[in-house]
Formats: C-alpha cells, structure tokens, sequence
C-alpha cells in the first residue's frame, strides 16, 4: 500500500493500493477519447496537442503537470490520481 502526502502540508494521507490505481488507468487510457475533455476543464493550460500526446498515460500525464504547472512530482502524481478517481 502507499501512501501520498505532499510535503509540508497539514492533511490527512492518500490512502491506495496499487492495483487499484492500475485499473483506474488502464480504463482512463482506454477511454481517453471520451475523458480528455475533462481532463482540459481541470487542467486549461494542457493544448489539445499535448492531452492527445498523453493518451491517458499517467506518468505522460504527471510529466506534463509538472511541466506546465511547477508541480513537484508528488504534487503532480497526486493531482493526477485525485483526478482519475473522480471519474
């Protein structure tokens, strides 16, 4: 099990296990098509072109979080997990 807290920052943990979080994206990549438009409304500075490089890749998707947005990689991997569990 992991656990995912961002540092410095007074909150509850992230509780999930590994499994879980595989299906999730397996079933977000297969479903991008229909999901990257969420996917824009949560993150506006991501480009048409860059949502359609992700293709509902994870670590493609925590790449361009951190990139666009400064985010550490915990801070993107988290936001990008927050995200795929909304669904």
């Amino acid at each position: 099990m992991e656990v995912s807290v961002e540092p410095g920052r007074d909150q509850k943990p992230t509780f999930f296990e590994e499994g879980d979080r595989q299906m999730n994206w397996d079933q977000v990549k297969g479903n991008w098509k229909q999901l990257k438009g969420k996917a824009q409304q949560t993150w506006g500075d991501l480009t048409d072109d860059e949502l359609d490089v992700i293709e509902g890749k994870r670590e493609e998707l925590v790449g361009r979080l951190q990139a666009k947005y400064g985010y550490t990689k915990e801070k993107a991997e988290q936001e990008a997990d927050s995200w795929s569990q909304k669904l």
